[in-house]
C-alpha cells in the first residue's frame, strides 16, 4: 500500500525516515503483552508452564517499562509511528510522563497478581484461559496509556474489556454472571458515548492523532468543543466509576476470583480517569476550563459518596469497591485543579491507587481465605491466628487513607497545595474529609477484621472457632506476594524524590504538550 506522504512531493529521507531503536521501548509492553497472550492460548493445557511464561513475559513487560519511565526522563516524551504512514495518518504510540508512569504501575500490580493467583486457580480456569485474559488486559491497559489517537485509545479499551469480561465470568458462579451484566452494560453505555465523541470530534477537525488535536485545540468553535467534552467526560467518568454513574463498581467487582477483583481494583478504573486526563488537558482545554465547575462538583461527590459507602458495607470486597471510588473523587479533584500541581497531584495518586487497591484486595482474598467468607460481620481473632498478615493489613489502612509516611501522604499533599494555590477550598475540604472518611472506613474493616474476637454477637469476645490456617502455597504466593507490594508502597512512601520529579514532569508536559507534539511529529520533520 502507498503511503499518502508520496503525493504531498516529500524529500525522500524524510519519508523513509525511522524511528530510533531505542524509541521503540514505547511499543514493548502492548507488543510483549500480544505475544504472551497468544502463546498461552497454545499452552492453555500446561498448567506448570503457563505460570512459568505467564510470569516471565509480565516481568518483562516491568522491565520495558522501567526503561520507558527511564527514557522519558532522560529524552521527554517518546513516539513510534507504525510503517510509513507518519503522522497524523498512522497509528502512533506515545509516552510522556503520565503515560508510562500508569503503564509501568499497572504492570507491576500485574505481576504480583500472576505470583498471587497460583494460590487460587484451579485447573479448569487455568484450562477457560486466566492467564491468557490476564496478560491480554494488561495489553489493553498499556495500549490504552501509550497509545497516540483517540481511536486507538477505543480499540485499546475494546480490547481490555473484552479480556475483563472474559476474566469476571471466569468460574461460571451465578453471582459472577450477575457482576457481568451490570459491569458490561455500564460500560457498553460508556462504549457508545465513547464513540459518539469521537465522531464529532472527527468531523470538526478531521483528525483523530493526540498531538495534531493538541496543535488544532485554539482552533475549535466553542460551542462545539464544549459539546464534545461533556460526552468524553461523562464517558470516561462512567469507565472511571465516578458519581454519579458509580454503583456498577461495587455491584461487580466482589464477585470474581480475588485476583480478578485486584486486577479490575487496581487497573480498570485508572484508564478511565486517565482517559479524562489526556483527552481534556490535551485535545479540549477550553472544553476542561468550562466544565470546571461540573468536574469539581464530581470530584467533591465521588470522594465524599465513597468512603460514606464503604462504612455502610458488610462485605468486605464491596467496601473496598467504594474506596477504589474514593480515590477516583481524588484524580477528578487534580483535573477539576487543572494546574501543574493537580495534575501532577493526579497522575502520583493514580501510581499509589493502582499500587495500594491492588495490595488491599489480595490483602481481602488472604483474610476470606482464613475465615471463609467475604462477611464482615463473620470474620474476627485474625490478628491473633496471623499477625503479619494484621500489621500488612494496617499498614494498607493507612497508606489509603493517605497518611504519612506512606505512599498516598504524598499526591494528597500535592492536591492539597494545587487546591490551596488556586483557592478552590472546597475541593481542599472535600480531599481532608476524603483521608477522614477513609481512615475510618478502613479502620472499621481493620476493627472487625482482626481487632475483635469472634463473629458479630454474643460470641464477638470469644475466639472464632471457624478460621483456618494459611496453608504452605497461601502463605508462599497469596501472603508473600501481598507482603511484596506492601513493601515496595512502604519503600516509595518512604523515598519519593523521584516520584515528585516524575509528576511535575507529567504536570507540566500535560498543561504545555509543545514537547509531545514536536516527539510525534519528529519522524515528518526529521532531515
Amino acid at each position: 500500500m502507498a503511503s499518502p506522504y508520496e503525493s504531498l512531493d516529500l524529500p525522500p529521507a524524510m519519508i523513509e525516515s525511522a524511528t530510533p531503536a531505542a524509541d521503540w521501548v514505547v511499543v514493548w509492553p502492548v507488543a510483549l503483552a500480544l505475544v504472551g497472550a497468544g502463546l498461552l492460548v497454545m499452552l492453555r493445557g500446561r498448567r506448570d508452564m503457563q505460570v512459568a511464561f505467564a510470569a516471565a513475559f509480565v516481568a518483562a513487560i516491568v522491565v520495558s517499562n522501567i526503561y520507558l519511565v527511564m527514557r522519558v526522563f532522560e529524552a521527554g516524551p517518546l513516539a513510534m509511528t507504525m510503517g510509513r504512514w507518519l503522522p497524523p495518518f498512522g497509528i502512533s504510540f506515545a509516552a510522556d510522563m503520565t503515560g508510562a508512569l500508569f503503564s509501568l504501575a499497572a504492570s507491576v500490580s500485574a505481576l504480583v497478581v500472576v505470583f498471587y493467583a497460583q494460590s487460587e486457580i484451579d485447573s479448569r480456569e487455568h484450562r477457560f484461559g486466566f492467564y491468557p485474559l490476564l496478560l491480554l488486559l494488561l495489553g489493553g491497559v498499556c495500549g490504552s496509556f501509550l497509545t497516540g489517537d483517540v481511536f486507538n485509545l477505543y480499540v485499546w479499551f475494546e480490547v481490555m474489556l473484552i479480556s475483563s469480561f472474559g476474566l469476571i465470568v471466569l468460574g461460571g458462579r451465578k453471582v459472577q454472571l450477575d457482576g457481568a451484566v451490570k459491569y458490561g452494560f455500564l460500560n457498553f453505555l460508556a462504549t457508545s458515548f465513547f464513540l459518539m465523541a469521537i465522531a464529532y470530534l472527527y468531523g470538526l477537525t478531521g483528525t483523530l492523532n493526540f498531538a495534531d488535536l493538541a496543535s488544532k485545540a485554539d482552533d475549535l468553535p466553542l460551542g462545539a468543543m464544549l459539546t464534545v467534552a461533556a460526552l468524553f467526560l461523562f464517558a470516561f467518568g462512567m469507565k472511571a466509576a465516578a458519581f454519579p454513574a458509580n454503583a456498577w463498581l461495587p455491584a461487580s467487582y466482589h464477585t470474581p476470583a480475588i485476583s480478578v477483583s485486584a486486577l479490575f481494583g487496581g487497573l480498570l478504573t485508572k484508564v478511565g480517569a486517565y482517559a479524562a486526563i489526556r483527552v481534556l488537558m490535551v485535545v479540549l482545554p477550553e472544553g476542561r476550563l468550562m466544565l470546571e465547575p461540573v468536574i469539581a462538583a464530581v470530584a467533591l461527590a465521588t470522594m465524599l459518596l465513597g468512603p460514606l459507602g464503604a462504612l455502610a458495607q458488610t462485605n468486605i470486597r464491596r467496601a473496598i469497591g467504594f474506596l477504589v471510588i474514593g480515590g477516583i473523587g481524588a484524580l477528578f479533584a487534580g483535573l477539576a485543579l487543572g494546574t501543574q500541581h493537580g495534575i501532577g497531584g493526579a497522575v502520583l495518586y493514580a501510581t499509589h491507587s493502582i499500587l495500594t487497591l491492588t495490595a488491599f484486595y489480595l490483602a481481602a482474598g488472604v483474610v476470606e481465605k482464613m475465615s471463609g467468607t467475604q462477611d464482615i460481620r463473620l470474620m474476627g481473632g485474625i490478628y491473633a491466628a496471623n499477625a503479619p498478615l494484621s500489621i500488612v493489613f494496617v499498614v494498607l489502612v493507612f497508606a489509603v487513607a493517605g497518611l504519612p509516611p506512606f505512599l498516598g501522604f504524598w499526591p494528597k499533599l500535592l492536591l492539597v497545595e494545587g487546591g490551596v494555590r488556586a483557592g478552590q477550598w472546597f475541593l481542599v475540604a472535600g480531599l481532608l474529609l476524603n483521608s477522614l472518611l477513609t481512615l475510618m472506613a478502613a479502620s472499621r474493616i481493620w476493627a472487625h477484621v482482626f481487632w475483635r474476637n469472634g463473629p458479630e454477637g454474643e460470641r464477638s469476645e470469644q475466639p472464632n472457632t471457624m478460621l483456618r490456617a494459611l496453608t504452605g502455597a497461601e502463605k508462599r504466593y497469596a501472603l508473600g506476594s501481598t507482603v511484596v507490594l506492601v513493601a515496595l508502597i512502604v519503600v516509595l512512601g518512604l523515598f519519593p524524590n523521584w516520584l515528585f520529579t516524575a509528576s511535575g514532569m507529567a504536570g507540566f508536559d500535560m498543561l504545555d504538550p509543545t514537547r509531545y507534539i514536536d516527539a510525534v511529529f519528529a519522524e515528518v520533520n526529521r532531515p
